[in-house]
Formats: structure tokens, C-alpha cells, sequence
């Protein structure tokens, strides 16, 4: 390496020497000695003496080579001892700065240590502020909750009521003041204690029953419990409530607890004043009826006498007045039964139909006095009977036809009746409707309030009690219904009262051996079959049962005293309008009559258009309409008889637990009330034989795709489970049925998989309800 700070000269020997090393750079100026000595000795002696002489030269030049060599070789050593002492400096220069830098960088380091630490001091000189107020909010804390400790143990203690807490295993581990007081020890003395020790062994069960319904439910529970306390006996209302923690788990019991003995001392005594006022109004209203009995029967002898119109209005108003009288007796009464929650509801078997058209004559009779128009509409099937109150019913219907009447000044009152089938049985209807005044709609949130009277169109109060309405609906509701009211001012007012219709058979059956008849049934499922026959051969009839529609007309042709066919609609070879209109082109039979059995009674007559038939009967068959057809066809006089066998009403039935929307029960009752248990019982175990098949076959027509092969067995089976009431099955299989051309075969499928899971339910429902009517 050459050093830059050597001379120019210095840097050239150097280089060359680096370059061709110290021979050839000798060498070479060991020539350029000779060569310059030579030129430097001719000029010499030819400046100085003016001649060169050949042996001045060679003199000059001996001595140059002589010397040379030495000069050279002193040259190259200084040369190469002045490289070595630069590059010793070199070295050592860099290692100074070399050091210089590590210095730099130690230092630079210490100056960030340094900082760090200055940092770390005064953080954590923060952390000890932060601490120290910590710790001063903490001790603030503590002071303030022990203050609020004491004031809450304060207001609790100060409680006028008694308050525990007890643990999951019952031991007492908090109570205030006032439970020490009524229990007699102190606190001291109750922590830790279990139930058994403190409470009197009369008082115990109680204790440990409620204690246990609270772990268990998980829910507070009210009780009122007697206790004594100072010899005295006590009535307090206890509310128990569970103490739960964060992982839902019950871990103790709080229990509050307030003296209502005054409460429960003013209670009897105002259950006593109920008693009293109730004699009071018992009395009242028998010595007012007496008379006014007199003056309603007096009044209705003048009106049938001989009057002039001036007498006969007089005789109308004071009966109005006095039937007006009597019904506000009556309203005073119930409203003092509801008063003492005693209105009681007793039901009866009652003809639906029936209870309807006296109600029709009585509204018929008050508006015809008013010389207003009464309309009656009835839909549904309401020749049924049912489980009702008649006397508190008609009261009810009476009471808003009597208002309808009274705020109506010309146009008509109408009474709709009508039975809708509801997911929860079935319900009667009943829409009072008239052209009155009306009824602002600011009022009728009040108008069934007690003493409420709406204003009249003049503005001022209606007349009447105001209290009619609200005992109208204290009744509607202890019937299981519902009352509702709409109304426009000027245009009339509409009242909807809905009871719920417990179905059940008639308190009396009827006996048809009167006349036997030959009857000729159509019917191709077996199941309807037998029903229908059972139904048939109760009432003293002979069946002849065909199964196909080529089979029922072999025996049209074959028998001659036939008095009767019924067709079912839908048979597997014909259906029943082909062997209707056969039948009736032979003119041999054109006064035998044919009934139509179909699901669809408006559907059957449109596809029977044109044929001569005398009826046609819902399946499955009604019992009512049956014997209503066969009275009508053969004159065939009914008589009062024993049903026969004695089961128990639908009204005393136990349903809890029975799943009633699966049934069909008014179809139960009746074939039940008709046939009786044991042969209704026989058809059941029939359906249960015939399902397996009837799902058998199902699943071999969605198999081979036979769609028209599934329908006819979807409407089978949809037959024989509406004949035992499987209401739900019976849905089902119609739903089979309607979809079994459209409906993919997956849909298919699912229906037919979900067609077991429906039966099996409803035929437990079906035999838990034949259960209770056997019980």
C-alpha cells in the first residue's frame, strides 16, 4: 500500500517497486545512474575544460558504478523502513478512530441509559402517585360503603316489615330487627340456626313445602301466613324469592314479610257487610216482586182486553216500565253475586237451535212493540246440543237486544247467529246489530264500566241503571267468552258476544222401532260401513251393504223391497251420479228413494244436477240429520227413549292432558251417544286393522307412480278416520288426496312419512277421550 503523504518521487520508486518489485527497480536506477553520470561528466568537462576526454568519462563513470549500488540499496531500505512507519501510523490512526467511534457509540449509549433510567425513575415515581391516590380512593370507598352498610342495615332494621336471608341449606344468615321481634330471639341467637330449630313443629311442613317450591322453580312465591306474636296471633304476607348467583345456581333463600292483620280483620268484616248487604238485597228484591208481578200480570190481562189507543199506549208504558223494573232487579242481583264473585254458572244439555228461536220470539215480540223490524240470520250447523246456561245466556242476549230496542228509533234490530269451528273447538256466535243512535267513539271504552250510562243524542245521559251492560259481560265472561262492541254515531251500534261450545249428546235418545225399513248402503270403506250400518241397525232397520257400484246395482235389480239406497259419491269402479242416473232411467224404480253420502253436500248436488234424489248427508254421518232425513221420507214417528248407554256429559269431563284439536268430538258424542261405547270402540279397532293396509297400499302406489291408485286410497283412509273423529288425520288425507296428481312424488312422500306420526297421536287422543267418557 502507498502512502499518500510521501513525495512525488518517493511515490514513483515506491509504486515501481510495488510493480516490478526491488531487482528490476534497481537495475533500473542503477542504469539511470550511468546513464545521467555519463551525460553529466561530458557536460561538465566540456563547460569547464572544453574538451571531454574518453578516460575522464570512463573515471567518472567507474565511480558512479562503484557508488551507485550503495546508493541505491541505502534508498530502497529508507524506503522501505519510511512504508513501514506510515503504515504502522496508518494502523494506528485507525485504530484511534476506531476507538474514537466505539467511545462515541459507548457514550451514546451511557447518554441513553441514562435517559431510560431518568424515564423509568419518573414513571415509576407516577406509579407511586398513582398508587397512593389508589390507595386513598380505596379507603374512600371502604368508608363510603361502610357508611351505606350501616345506613341500608339502618333502613332495613327501621323496616316496619320483617326481613331473612338463609342459605342453600337453610340456615339463617341475616335478619333485621323486625323479624327478631315477631320470632323472639336476636340475631346472635338465629345466625346459623336451621328452619327445625326456630320454627314450631306446627308451622315446619308449611315452611319446608314453600323453602322447596322456591329452590325448585326458581320463582318467588306469595303466601299469607298466620303466626303468633306475643301471644297474639298475627296475619303476615310473606313473599319468598330465590337467591340466585352469575352461573344461574340457587345459593340461598331472601324472605320479606309485612303484618296485614288489620288488612285481614277489615276483609271479614267487609265479608261479613257482603253477607249482609246480600240478604238485604235478597229481601228487597222479593217483597218488590211481588207486586210488581202483580202489575206485569194485570197490565198483560188489560192489553188483551178491549182498549182505545190512548188506553193501550198507557197499559204498553206502564209493562214496558215494569219489565224494565224487573230486569233492573235482576241486573241488581247479579251485580251483587258479582260483587261477592258468586255468580255461578250452571250448564245444562241444551238444543242450541232451540235457545235460539225463544230468543227470537221474546226479540221478536219487544221490537214489534216499538213497531221496529226484527231480523234473525242463523249459519253453521247449530241444531247441536251443548254444555250452557240457558237462564244466564238468555239473559245475556236479552239484555242487548232490550238496549238495542230501547235506543233504536225506527229501522230494525237484528239478532245473527252463527257456529264457527275454531283450532280450540267449536264457538257460538251471536251479533246483535241495530239502527240507533249510535255510540260515540269516545265512549266505548266505557261502555261496559259500572253505573256508565253513554249520553243520548241530546247530549244528556241515556236512561237505565248503567249497570246492565257490565253485568252482561261479568256474565259473557264467567261463560269462557268474549264481548265486543263497535258503533257509529248517527248509524247504530253492534254487539258480538262469543261463547265456547262444549258439545255433548242429548239428555234423551230416540227409538226408531217403529217401522223397519230395507235399506241398500253404498259405501266402499269398510269402516264407514260399519258405522253407518251400526247406526242403521240400532234403530231397527236391515241393511244391505254393497262396496261397489256394479255390486250396489246388482242388488237394486235383484231386490225387490228395498226402501231406501244410500250412495256414497265416490266408488271404486263407478261413481254414485252414474248409478244415481241408472237407477233412475229404469222407470221400475223411479219412487225409490236415493240419499247422496258425501263429503262435499254442495258439490254432490251440483254433480247430481238434474237426477231425481231426495237428499244427500254429510259424512261422516250426523245422527241429528239422519233421523231428521228418515222422518221426513217415511213419516216415521220418533219416541222418548234411554240412550243406550249412560256415559258422561262432555261439561263433567276431565280433557286436561288430551289433545281435544286432534278429534272430532261432536262427531265422537254423537255416534257414542247413538251407538254406544262397546260397537264405537269395535270401529275403532277396525280402523286400526285397516291403517296398516291403508298406508301398505300408499307406499306401493307412490312406489309404482301410480298416482290415481294413491288418491283413491288417500280418500279411503280420509273416510274411515273422519267415521272415528281423527279430525287431524282426516286433513291429512284430504290434503293426500287433493295433491296426489299435482304434488311432486317427494312431497308425496314426506306426507305419507308424516301420515303415521298423525295417527298414532290422534288415536291416542281418541282413547284417552273415550277413557273419560267411559270413567
Amino acid at each position: 500500500m502507498i502512502d499518500s503523504s510521501l513525495s512525488p518521487w518517493a511515490r514513483t520508486l515506491s509504486s515501481f517497486i510495488s510493480k516490478y518489485g526491488e531487482f528490476k527497480t534497481a537495475a533500473a536506477c542503477y542504469a539511470l545512474l550511468l546513464v545521467m553520470s555519463l551525460i553529466l561528466s561530458c557536460m561538465f568537462y566540456y563547460v569547464a575544460v572544453g574538451t571531454v576526454t574518453l578516460v575522464d568519462v570512463l573515471a567518472v563513470m567507474f565511480f558512479t558504478a562503484v557508488v551507485s549500488p550503495i546508493l541505491i540499496t541505502v534508498l530502497l531500505n529508507s524506503i522501505r523502513q519510511l512504508e513501514a512507519s506510515y503504515s504502522y501510523l496508518d494502523s494506528a490512526t485507525k485504530q484511534e478512530k476506531l476507538l474514537n467511534q466505539t467511545l462515541k457509540d459507548n457514550i451514546s449509549r451511557l447518554n441513553e441509559e441514562i435517559d431510560e433510567r431518568k424515564m423509568a425513575f419518573h414513571a415509576k415515581h407516577r406509579a407511586i402517585e398513582e398508587l397512593r391516590r389508589e390507595i386513598a380512593e380505596r379507603k374512600k370507598t371502604q368508608q363510603e360503603l361502610a357508611q351505606q352498610g350501616m345506613l341500608l342495615r339502618s333502613i332495613v332494621d327501621s323496616s316496619p316489615d320483617l326481613f331473612y336471608y338463609r342459605d342453600n341449606n337453610g340456615v339463617f344468615a341475616g335478619c333485621n330487627k323486625m323479624f327478631e321481634q315477631v320470632i323472639g330471639k336476636t340475631s346472635d341467637e338465629l345466625i346459623g340456626k336451621s328452619v327445625e330449630d326456630i320454627y314450631p313443629s306446627d308451622y315446619l311442613p308449611e315452611v319446608l313445602r314453600t323453602d322447596k317450591k322456591v329452590s325448585q322453580t326458581h320463582q318467588a312465591l306469595t303466601l299469607d301466613v298466620e303466626y303468633p306474636v306475643d301471644g297474639e296471633k298475627r296475619w303476615f304476607e310473606m313473599r319468598k324469592l330465590p337467591f340466585i348467583n352469575e352461573k344461574g345456581e340457587y345459593i340461598g333463600l331472601l324472605a320479606f314479610g309485612r303484618d296485614i292483620t288489620s288488612r285481614k280483620e277489615a276483609a271479614q268484616a267487609l265479608e261479613a257487610a257482603y253477607k249482609d248487604k246480600g240478604k238485604f238485597i235478597a229481601t228487597l228484591s222479593h217483597e218488590l216482586r211481588t207486586p210488581l208481578n202483580g202489575i206485569v200480570g194485570l197490565t198483560r190481562m188489560l192489553l188483551d182486553t178491549e182498549l182505545d189507543k190512548q188506553q193501550r199506549s198507557w197499559c204498553n208504558t206502564v209493562f214496558s216500565s215494569a219489565e224494565t223494573l224487573g230486569n233492573i232487579f235482576n241486573d241488581i242481583i247479579d251485580l251483587d253475586k258479582i260483587d261477592r264473585e258468586q255468580l255461578d254458572i250452571v250448564a245444562d244439555s241444551v238444543n242450541v237451535a232451540d235457545f235460539i228461536n225463544d230468543v227470537v220470539n221474546f226479540a221478536g215480540l219487544i221490537a214489534e212493540q216499538k213497531g221496529l223490524e226484527f231480523n234473525i240470520k242463523r249459519k253453521g250447523t247449530l241444531d247441536v246440543y251443548a254444555s250452557l246456561d240457558p237462564t244466564r245466556l238468555r239473559q245475556v242476549v236479552w239484555n242487548l237486544i232490550n238496549n238495542a230496542v230501547k235506543f233504536t228509533q225506527q229501522g230494525h234490530v237484528e239478532l245473527e247467529c252463527r257456529r264457527e269451528n275454531r283450532p280450540d273447538g267449536p264457538w257460538l256466535v251471536m251479533r246483535v246489530s241495530d239502527t240507533g243512535q249510535g255510540i260515540p267513539q269516545e265512549q266505548l271504552h266505557r261502555i261496559f264500566d259500572m253505573y256508565y250510562k253513554a249520553p243520548d243524542i241530546n247530549g244528556t245521559n241515556a236512561i237505565g241503571s248503567g249497570i246492565g251492560l257490565a253485568v252482561t259481560k261479568a256474565l259473557v265472561s264467567a261463560m269462557k267468552g268474549e264481548i265486543h262492541v263497535s258503533s257509529t254515531e248517527g248509524e247504530g251500534s253492534v254487539f258480538v258476544v262469543e261463547i265456547p261450545l262444549k258439545l255433548c249428546i242429548a239428555p234423551t235418545e230416540q227409538n226408531y222401532a217403529v217401522r223397519s225399513l230395507n235399506i241398500l248402503l253404498v259405501e266402499d270403506v269398510p269402516l264407514n260401513a260399519e258405522i253407518a250400518t251400526n247406526l242403521l241397525e240400532q234403530r231397527g232397520y236391515e241393511v244391505i251393504w254393497a262396496e261397489t257400484g256394479e255390486d250396489a246395482l246388482s242388488f237394486v235389480y235383484t231386490e225387490d223391497d228395498l226402501d231406501l239406497v244410500l250412495l256414497d259419491m265416490q266408488l271404486p269402479d263407478i261413481n254414485g251420479d252414474e248409478v244415481a242416473r241408472q237407477i233412475r232411467d229404469d222407470e221400475h224404480f223411479d219412487n225409490l228413494p236415493i240419499v247422496a253420502l258425501t263429503a262435499n253436500v254442495r258439490s254432490a248436488e251440483e254433480e247430481l244436477a238434474g237426477i231425481n234424489i231426495q237428499g244427500a248427508l254429510a259424512k261422516p254421518i250426523n245422527t241429528t240429520k239422519l233421523d231428521k232425513m228418515l222422518s221426513e221420507l217415511f213419516d216415521i214417528k220418533q219416541q222418548k227413549n234411554c240412550q243406550p248407554e249412560p256415559i258422561k256429559a262432555v261439561a263433567e269431563k276431565d280433557l286436561s292432558g288430551i289433545r281435544v284439536e286432534l278429534l272430532d268430538i261432536e262427531t265422537i258424542e254423537d255416534f257414542v251417544g247413538s251407538m254406544g261405547l262397546v260397537i264405537f270402540n269395535r270401529s275403532c279397532e277396525l280402523f286400526s286393522k285397516l291403517n296398516p293396509q291403508y298406508q301398505t297400499e300408499l307406499a306401493d302406489a307412490l312406489a309404482a307412480d301410480d298416482r290415481e291408485d294413491y288418491k283413491s286410497v288417500a280418500h279411503k283412509l280420509k273416510g274411515a278416520a273422519g267415521s272415528v273423529g281423527l279430525n287431524d288425520v282426516q286433513l291429512h288425507a284430504k290434503k293426500m288426496e287433493h295433491g296426489a296428481l299435482e304434488e311432486s312424488s317427494e312431497e308425496l312422500q314426506q306426507w305419507l312419512d308424516e301420515l303415521a306420526v298423525k295417527i298414532n297421536e290422534g288415536r291416542d287422543a281418541l282413547q284417552l277421550f273415550l277413557q273419560q267418557l267411559e270413567d
